[in-house]
């Protein structure tokens, strides 16, 4: 049997890793809302529209995000690069503000400056992203395979209201 402080002292360690464990910051001041992180339902979603099959995306917070999201909805006629990607020009140039990355999963959509391009990856060859890479503004949630098609497809790509 526990001596009654170390059952005390366990009861007071557990009460104070709960706030933690859902989600909130134990930081935080008596009495103060606690903040939380944000979860998947914070974030924007899309819908693209290829060959008439519906994909969801989830949006990633940047300021290249932002400035993409002004340009919807659009309808673009996305070309085939390296049997990995779709692309397609955007109507104007974007926010360079994000974060730029040389590697890519499947379903990411990207932002290519260089090029002042949109892409979705289909599939990955295991090649790295040139210089100066690409800037990450969202994901394909499922159904990405539906650009693993040969040649161009149109896309139409809009917000989708929460």
């Amino acid at each position: 049997m526990l001596p009654r402080y170390l059952k005390v002292l366990m009861i007071a360690l557990a009460m104070a890793l709960i706030p933690a464990a859902w989600g909130a910051d134990a930081s935080a001041a008596p009495g103060a809302p606690a903040a939380r992180a944000p979860t998947r339902a914070d974030r924007m979603k899309i819908r693209l529209t290829v060959e008439g099959k519906e994909l969801m995306a989830t949006l990633v917070h940047s300021k290249t995000t932002k400035d993409f999201i002004s340009l919807l909805p659009l309808t673009l006629t996305m070309n085939d690069l390296f049997r990995r990607e779709k692309f397609a020009r955007l109507p104007r140039a974007l926010s360079e503000e994000g974060r730029r990355t040389h590697t890519y999963a499947v379903g990411d959509m990207g932002y290519w400056s260089p090029g002042g391009d949109v892409a979705i990856y289909y599939r990955q060859d295991g090649e790295e992203i040139p210089e100066p890479g690409i800037i990450m503004i969202g994901k394909i949630d499922a159904g990405v395979e539906a650009l693993n098609v040969p040649g161009s497809v149109k896309v139409t790509i809009e917000p989708v209201s929460k």
